[in-house]
């Protein structure tokens, strides 16, 4: 299939749009709001920059409610941008952007064949991503969340940003008009906080997750591999050479997925493991260990330079990818190419293809409720 021109996709996108998108407010706001750059429509993209009192410091833009960077010290107390992106909006709306920083939706991960069926009709979506030469839909899109201009607000008093964006009926395929709010919040406690809420005027599905590629050295050069990570789950969801999930719900004990106790990424990444080999490394979700409301996920500590991030969420899984994909081809933030492995990924999220397994947990939203979903990082040293 002829690929559509970038320019038409997000022409499309603009009309998609909530009345006015882009549109950022500072009013009775000291929180800096600057220019990040011009679209290719010739709007101006927006970043909005949170400081706590400790000196940490999240830039977060409009253009996909994306955060940008996120400065945090090291055991020294030496800050340092831990995260990929890029420093302008052509990055961002490139092909070459595997989401860096994104908020993504309307339903991140994978869907098989790019089709679900919600009460009683079937929907198509773009096959946007084929793994093992598989064709599927992947994470909203063509032109998903992550594209799109969201109008952000400032709160000085809350020292957090406020995006709101109004994704028509049928956008990328998907039935019902939702409404979505995505907040971020930088606390004086070191966590930054990524909370959704979202409704819409017909059943639809949805699944927003927060994208961020980390790299807790604060060396955007250097591998993730010796990193150390800990799950709280001890099930995850293997998947056919298409990473869909078979449906199973597998235990971790015993295998190269188990990160029940802190062990680092590389460790046995290269483990003669048929999910490793599938995955071409970690990419898959595990199912957490159920417990009311937002609780821990994961840990991830960077043993050279001491820092530590903690998630907690109230989602059931959690998708950690090791980065498999960069491949140095992508420069991001200062020039930089992302090289294999520099970064990892920590998804909360609901199961990935869930419309189309009924065992797993529903992601069917309807008119009169409400989705949320909280992500909270919380950043240390020692």
């Amino acid at each position: 299939m002829k690929a559509t021109p970038l320019i038409t996709l997000m022409a499309a996108a603009c009309l998609a749009s909530c009345e006015k998108p882009g549109a950022a407010s500072a009013t009775n706001s000291k929180i800096p709001v600057d220019p990040f750059g011009k679209l290719p429509d010739g709007r101006e993209a927006k970043l909005f920059t949170l400081t706590n009192k400790n000196g940490l410091r999240a830039k977060i833009t409009d253009l996909g409610a994306t955060l940008v960077s996120m400065e945090v010290p090291d055991k020294a107390g030496k800050l340092a941008d831990v995260t990929h992106g890029f420093d302008s909006p052509d990055g961002y709306l490139s092909d070459g952007n595997p989401y860096f920083g994104a908020t993504v939706g309307r339903f991140g991960n994978r869907i098989r064949d790019g089709k679900f069926t919600l009460d009683g009709k079937e929907f198509t979506l773009a096959t946007n991503n084929e793994p093992g030469g598989i064709p599927c839909h992947l994470h909203g899109g063509k032109v998903g969340f992550n594209k799109v201009m969201w109008t952000g607000e400032a709160n000085e008093a809350a020292n957090s940003v406020t995006f709101t964006y109004v994704s028509k009926d049928g956008e990328e395929g998907y039935p019902g008009t939702l409404t979505t709010k995505v907040t971020y919040t930088l606390t004086d406690a070191d966590e930054l906080k990524w909370e959704v809420a979202a409704t819409t005027d017909a059943p639809t599905i949805l699944n927003i997750v927060h994208h961020s590629y980390w790299n807790l050295s604060g060396d955007p050069a250097t591998s993730i591999n010796d990193h150390v990570l800990m799950l709280d789950a001890d099930r995850y969801l293997p998947t056919n050479a298409g990473l869909i999930p078979t449906g199973v719900l597998a235990p971790v004990a015993g295998t190269p997925m188990d990160f029940t106790k802190p062990t680092a990424i590389g460790d046995r990444v290269g483990a003669d493991f048929e999910a490793l080999k599938l995955g071409g490394g970690y990419d898959h979700a595990w199912v957490l260990t159920p417990k009311p409301g937002v609780r821990l996920a994961a840990r991830l500590k960077d043993p050279k330079s001491g820092r530590v991030l903690e998630i907690s969420t109230d989602k059931p899984a959690i998708q950690f990818y090791g980065g498999n994909f960069l491949d140095g081809k992508v420069a991001g933030k200062g020039g930089v190419n992302y090289g294999h492995r520099t970064a990892l990924c920590l998804e909360t999220e609901n199961f990935p293809d869930a419309p189309n397994q009924p065992s797993f947990p529903s992601a069917v939203l309807r008119p009169g409720e409400t989705y949320t979903h909280t992500m909270v990082h919380k950043f240390s040293a020692e």
